[in-house]
């Protein structure tokens, strides 16, 4: 016996790759890889996104302790940034280019490609049928050819094996099901493009807009936050300002939210440069579209309005946002901090030293559980505050980033920022330090949390989208079908049609409809050859 021959270290390791490739590059393969970035999504759906909400990240985060480091560190909080999710996303991409461009060239190919010929024994077809007709082999198929309508046929008179006169017949339709094929997954294709380009050139921003305090306009040093795309350096943005005039929310009886908007003021490109405004009413789902951006409302909430007057009358006012903590009653939180007057203080270290802190819980409605407050109901009703004051250095000057709903704990802890005074206020109330400085609680206003957003792509996944839909219904209803017919002249004149039919899909179901299609074939001379009682009992 010989051995075996073994393949050389090269050949293996091509072998190897070439099995790969097409394991890779097959349907099933697409189809499992498509699968699995549906499933790997559902993260980014479920938690938190850093990109999206780095502070409720970052409080799940802590209120999962060890859990939530780990899933950190699995980048469930990155998902559409993570590794994993990144390789299925490349591998599916590779896997459709590898699986398409193929299937393109032999469709274009099977396009150029005349009918098969008939083949020899058509009773063996699974849709078999025979007629008579008084016109010659020539004529009829002449007949048959006019009556085929959107089929690719042809007809071949003679030929190896047939006899003399015979005239056969090959026809072919429903190549538009692979066309609706592999439209589908190009459009998938697309859509991952798409998908990949728009978010190297596209950005969003995040704004919090109080009602009647001014606007902004589109940079990215006037976003809360801004995520732009590798391609964007958050300079030469598309020209617009916004400012919103009103913000409204309305709640059911029960509490439940029933409408949020947002009645903006904005400017384009044009309006910049003629200085007029122009208005609109931004709501959920009905974002505000201008030059190329989308500005949706996201959200709503309540800025707290508080006065500090200095013992030497100086007069300061501001309204900060406070960040909801309750989503049914809107019981927010939120800090303020109040710089003193210049000329009010000899020194810096004097004036830093009196810098006002104001932390603490608004209440839309309120209500008081002794001396808790919380609230009732997400309206502004009745609106109050339990705060505590304090008085010292707040850090403002120390150039560390602080967080906008807190006072910085380092500033309390070390003694810098004293608590001067705790309590609840109504509108209108006030509260007096000892050095006679006066805090009063003036009121609520509405703020809108917007984002804007800007896809160049946007159209084009659109587009394929479109694309992938029609692809699906022209591939789902389009059946591929084959008709063969064999016409034999008969003695005495006339012709004997012998046809056969092929259903490429669903062939359970082409029945009723292939006796129809070979009537209208052969036209209305045809007839149905006579048989004998043995013939049918056969």
């Amino acid at each position: 016996m010989t051995a075996p021959l073994s393949q050389s270290l090269p050949r293996r390791v091509l072998a190897t790759c070439r099995n790969t490739w097409r394991s890779l590059t097959s349907m099933k393969t697409a189809l499992v890889l498509l699968f699995l970035l549906a499933v790997a999504a559902m993260p980014g759906a479920l938690l938190p996104q850093r990109d999206i909400d780095s502070q409720a990240t970052a409080k799940y985060i802590d209120d999962h302790g060890t859990l939530g480091e780990l899933m950190d560190k699995l980048q469930l909080f990155d998902v559409f940034k993570s590794i994993w999710f990144t390789s299925i996303y490349v591998l599916l991409f590779v896997s459709l280019v590898g699986c398409i461009v193929p299937r393109l060239g032999e469709h274009v190919r099977a396009l150029r490609t005349p009918p098969v010929k008939t083949p020899r024994n058509l009773a063996r077809m699974p849709r078999h049928t025979e007629r008579e007709s008084t016109e010659d082999p020539e004529a009829l198929a002449a007949t048959m050819l006019g009556n085929m309508r959107g089929w690719r046929k042809v007809s071949r008179a003679g030929g190896k094996g047939e006899a003399d006169g015979v005239v056969t017949v090959s026809a072919e339709k429903g190549y538009l099901r692979e066309a609706g094929n592999l439209l589908f997954h190009a459009s998938l294709l697309g859509i991952l493009v798409a998908i990949g380009v728009g978010h190297q050139f596209g950005y969003e921003g995040s704004r919090i807009v109080i009602a009647g305090d001014g606007g902004f306009c589109n940079s990215s040093s006037n976003y809360d936050t801004f995520r732009a795309g590798n391609l964007v350096d958050g300079t030469g943005l598309a020209p617009f300002c916004l400012r919103a005039d009103d913000v409204q929310a309305t709640f059911h009886p029960n509490g439940q939210p029933d409408m949020f908007r947002t009645e903006a003021s904005y400017q384009d490109r044009d309006g910049l440069r003629e200085d007029t405004w122009q208005k609109y009413s931004i709501e959920v789902n009905k974002p505000l579209r201008t030059e190329g951006v989308r500005v949706y409302m996201l959200g709503h909430g309540y800025a707290g309005t508080f006065t500090v007057t200095y013992p030497n009358g100086a007069v300061r006012t501001q309204t900060m946002q406070f960040a909801p903590q309750d989503k049914f009653s809107f019981l927010s939180s939120g800090a303020l901090r109040f710089d003193p007057p210049g000329d009010l203080y000899r020194t810096e270290d004097e004036r830093r030293a009196k810098q006002i802190g104001i932390e603490g819980l608004l209440a839309p409605t309120k209500r008081l559980d002794g001396s808790l407050l919380t609230s009732s109901f997400p309206a502004p009703n009745d609106p109050a505050v339990a705060v505590d004051v304090y008085q010292g250095d707040t850090g403002l000057d120390t150039g560390k980033p602080q967080n906008i709903f807190a006072l910085s704990r380092d500033q309390i802890d070390s003694g810098r920022l004293v608590k001067k005074a705790r309590v609840n206020l109504d509108v209108g109330q006030a509260t007096t330090l000892e050095d006679g400085t006066q805090v009063r609680f003036d009121g609520v206003k509405n703020f809108a949390a917007l984002q804007v957003s800007h896809n160049p792509e946007q159209g084009w996944t659109l587009g394929f989208a479109i694309g992938m839909l029609a692809g699906l219904i022209v591939s789902l209803t389009v059946k591929r079908r084959r008709v063969f017919a064999r016409l034999t002249p008969r003695e005495g004149g006339g012709t004997v049609v012998e046809i056969a039919g092929l259903a490429r899909t669903d062939e359970a179901g082409w029945n009723e409809d292939f006796e129809e299609l070979a009537d209208r074939l052969v036209g209305r001379n045809a007839t149905r050859p006579q048989r004998s009682d043995e013939e049918e009992t056969n």
